[in-house]
């Protein structure tokens, strides 16, 4: 008998697709070759029209649901969605992940090796932004035999994602879920992004990006990215619930190098934590993708305009204490997909946990997924 849940994908195992076409990069500069790890769940049905794509946000991966491994401690980071009879049910659906371009769980990224130099690309990969990850997306899609998604969903940058691809292949997509999202960072959220990557490129085993020559990584610099991220991930009813001022020592110690707060001793965990199992060329690079993106640039910054072209059903989804994408943005978009008189429902979920919110099991926010989701019509 298997050890996993009865609603468990159970038992997952990467794939590893080969392209040889060059892609195009909206940098300007072209990769010759590329690789994309994946992974599926559920069985794509006869006429192919139960495929939905799931897009991960910044330090995200492939590993979205199930397990590699009977040892495994902890499912793939949105296990709580995916699976049978869960909002993205595989009962239903067949379900892709994928490691985005420029990561660092086996896609082609800054670790992977330059064919033109034979060395790891390090600081020099091309910057990627999110219409290169969607294009790279689609390569996949022709891969897989896949015309048209049922739906793209994502949280996060992942939800940038899914809008791109309702605006850039509007005849590939039905459903565009886009959770937690913005069509454009704010002044605020490209400041905090330039906090974290300067954390990294000043640290001294940064190298220019080629700290891999060296032996070394800047574990620092990207242990206190981390730190700053993870704040703006919470919201301050969470912090105050999960550590308020409680100690980790008996009394103060009036040292500044004490690690005193149990709120300290979590972040210097999560810096340390992140810093080990992350690439930091790899997080300059998403939050870079996330600064650049914004579609209604090219149209007088008239994010109607923009929208045009979407022939989705969308489906956008916010929660009350997100300050690093808060209700007020996932409104804009919604209103201006209204204005380009598009189908699509909004939902404002009242939850404390903040930005992280997408990723954990609040009951209101699952059944309002899988409400939508059981909508999608879907041939037998």
């Amino acid at each position: 008998m298997s050890r996993f849940p009865a609603d468990s994908v159970g038992l997952v195992s990467p794939q590893r697709q080969t392209f040889t076409e060059p892609l195009q990069l909206a940098c300007g500069r072209t990769l010759p070759e590329y690789e994309l790890v994946y992974e599926t769940y559920g069985q794509l049905n006869a006429s192919r029209s139960n495929a939905v794509l799931v897009c991960h946000a910044l330090s995200g991966h492939h590993h979205a649901a199930g397990y590699h491994s009977e040892d495994e401690r902890k499912p793939g980071w949105w296990d709580a969605c995916i699976g049978p009879g869960k909002p993205i049910d595989t009962n239903r659906f067949f379900v892709v992940s994928l490691n985005n371009l420029g990561g660092c769980h086996g896609s082609t990224g800054p670790l992977s090796i330059d064919p033109q130099t034979g060395k790891t690309w390090g600081g020099n990969f091309p910057m990627i932004v999110v219409e290169d990850w969607v294009n790279s997306q689609a390569q996949l899609a022709d891969h897989l035999d896949i015309d048209c998604w049922a739906a793209v969903v994502g949280g996060s940058l992942g939800g940038m994602q899914a809008l791109q691809w309702a605006i850039h292949y509007p005849d590939r997509v039905r459903h565009c879920v886009a959770i937690a999202t913005a069509s454009k960072l704010s002044a605020q959220n490209i400041a905090f992004n330039e906090v974290a990557r300067q954390a990294i490129i000043t640290d001294p085993d940064f190298h220019g990006g080629d700290y891999a020559a060296f032996g070394v990584i800047p574990k620092r610099g990207l242990g206190l990215a981390r730190m700053v991220g993870h704040i703006t991930y919470l919201s301050d009813d969470a912090m105050g619930k999960k550590f308020g001022r409680e100690l980790r020592t008996e009394r103060l110690n009036y040292d500044i190098s004490s690690v005193e707060f149990q709120v300290e001793s979590y972040l210097r965990y999560q810096g340390q934590e992140f810093s080990e199992r992350f690439d930091a060329n790899t997080y300059l690079l998403m939050t870079k993708a996330l600064d650049y993106y914004d579609p209604a640039q090219a149209h007088g910054d008239d994010l109607a305009k923009a929208l045009a072209p979407v022939t989705a059903r969308c489906m956008v989804m916010s929660f009350t204490t997100d300050w690093r994408f808060p209700p007020a943005r996932s409104r804009e978009l919604a209103n201006a997909l209204m204005a380009a008189r598009k189908n699509v429902s909004y939902l404002e979920i009242e939850a404390a946990q903040g930005h992280d919110a997408f990723l954990l099991p609040i009951p209101r926010y699952v059944e309002a997924l899988a409400s939508y989701m059981n909508c999608i019509e879907v041939d037998a």
